[in-house]
């Protein structure tokens, strides 16, 4: 166990500031402690105050925790939300008082969490949008996956919750790979340890020394215990995305992850929330079956072009990489399974960097005031209401239309670079990332397309449902809306 270390300039444990905010076990504790409190209370209120008065519950969830803290630090310093998790900081003390079984096979699959999330949350969502807003359904959801988290903790080993079932465990880790940190240790230091006391500080089973092996950060929540039990931990600023260009362990699930997240935010939000608020709206395919949906049955508090905007988001976006990656594998010489999952990680950026076109816009228009707010009602504070930082129409937050171009530029280089780990000639792999590239494509197309609808049809009346009552509009802001409710609105 080293005690001591002159670290590298570009260890963050070596910078004043950032080492208490990342290395500080009284800071971090503290901030635990205070996220579990935020974290209790709100359920709480939310069972005692259910009606939509209680902004407090909504917007600390669905505002402050996800998106806008979850997505700025995925996109930054990683995967430090998992550190701070109520969840994982209660299982690692259930987890050592618990049985510590091994979770069984069919328990161990990452795509549990994933469909979680897509079903349980995505499908809900937008078939029936009003469920998960109000103050008691948010509570009683966080309810049933603590209770779910601390019966798993108690049972099995190696916080085996967070790594399979938890809903945004796999999408943390699989989207951590963008950031622009990495946690490794100082070989030098390494090479003589018989202790391995950083491996046994960690609850998840992790051996940080292998991590710049590897490649690969594995499970790693960035909780910063094995930082204590050992000063050779690092924690670097390094290239975003670096890890991204070498060789690692390929995980189907993470992929699949990308590809569904995808689907389920930019690709939905630009039928339902994008085109779907234009003056052709009624010509879309997601809108021409929902009305014959509609003809058939009458389901009351269903969104019929919601659903089918999930639905057919689903559909294109999986034919369009299955179609793209099938054809790249044919000109690359290579199994399908081994074109998919070597290049698929390219995705990442369209959901991580183009997401933070809508999140700071929205942040300025209304989810500061929201949270703000939020504090205001569910700590009964006599302060006076929170006005929004900026209008909608204030022409400065056009600013924020360089991140959808940013993600797909940065997912075409990712692209490019991870060709490189197949043999084949020049030309074919010019080919063969156009094809492979098809989903990227369709989330530029789409957000091009998008802004021309509007500048050519105008923008329709509406509710999310049918309707008939236009107005005509200036020309639109250029500001992308890759994730309309990526902020839970």
């Amino acid at each position: 166990m080293i005690t001591s270390k002159n670290r590298d300039f570009n260890d963050i444990f070596a910078m004043p500031i950032l080492k208490v905010v990342f290395k500080n076990r009284v800071f971090i504790k503290v901030i635990q402690l205070l996220t579990l409190s935020l974290f209790v209370y709100a359920i709480f209120l939310g069972f005692k105050e259910p009606t939509l008065e209680n902004s407090f519950t909504r917007y600390l969830f669905w505002g402050l925790f996800w998106s806008l803290f979850m997505v700025v630090s995925l996109v930054t310093f990683g995967r430090v939300f998992c550190g701070i998790c109520p969840h994982g900081f209660l299982g690692k003390y259930i987890t050592k008082l618990g049985l510590k079984k091994e979770m069984p096979k069919f328990l161990q699959n990452r795509y549990i969490g994933i469909m979680i999330l897509v079903i349980g949350w995505w499908f809900v969502y937008y078939s029936f949008p009003s469920f998960w807003k109000t103050p008691f359904n948010t509570a009683l959801m966080f309810t049933i996956l603590t209770l779910l988290s601390v019966t798993l903790f108690y049972l099995y080993k190696d916080m085996s919750y967070c790594k399979f079932i938890c809903p945004i465990g796999t999408l943390t880790r699989a989207f951590n790979k963008i950031s622009f940190t990495s946690l490794k240790t100082y070989s030098e230091d390494c090479k003589e340890c018989k202790t391995f006391e950083c491996a046994k500080a960690c609850s998840y089973n992790l051996k940080p020394f292998t991590f710049e092996k590897k490649n690969s950060m594995e499970d790693c929540s960035l909780c910063m215990d094995c930082s204590s039990a050992c000063e050779a931990v690092s924690f670097k600023v390094e290239k975003p995305s670096n890890s991204l260009f070498s060789k690692f362990k390929i995980n189907s699930a993470e992929v699949w992850t990308y590809i569904l997240i995808i689907a389920c935010i930019p690709i939905t939000m630009s039928f339902h929330h994008g085109l779907n608020r234009t003056n052709l709206a009624n010509e879309f395919i997601w809108s021409k079956t929902a009305a014959q949906f509609e003809q058939l049955f009458n389901l009351q508090g269903l969104d019929t072009v919601g659903m089918f905007s999930f639905l057919y988001a689903l559909i294109f976006s999986i034919l369009t990489v299955f179609i793209g990656m099938f054809l790249a594998s044919k000109l690359l010489k290579s199994s399908f399974n081994t074109t998919l999952y070597t290049l698929g990680y390219a995705f990442i950026p369209i959901f991580v960097i183009g997401g933070l076109a809508h999140l700071l816009h929205s942040f300025f228009t209304h989810t500061y005031a929201d949270i703000a707010n939020g504090f205001i009602y569910g700590f009964n504070l006599d302060l006076q209401k929170v006005e929004n930082l900026a209008s909608r129409d204030a022409s400065w937050l056009k600013i924020f239309s360089f991140f959808p171009y940013l993600a797909v530029v940065w997912a075409y280089l990712i692209l490019a670079k991870r060709l490189k780990f197949f043999e084949a000639s020049t030309l074919k792999k010019v080919f063969a990332f156009f094809f492979a590239s098809a989903l990227i494509s369709l989330y530029l197309f789409l957000n091009l397309y998008r802004i021309y609808v509007f500048n050519t049809y105008g923008v329709k009346e509406q509710n999310h449902r049918h309707q008939t009552h236009t107005k005509t509009v200036e020309k639109q802001p250029t500001v992308l809306t890759t994730s309309k409710e990526i902020n839970g609105h």
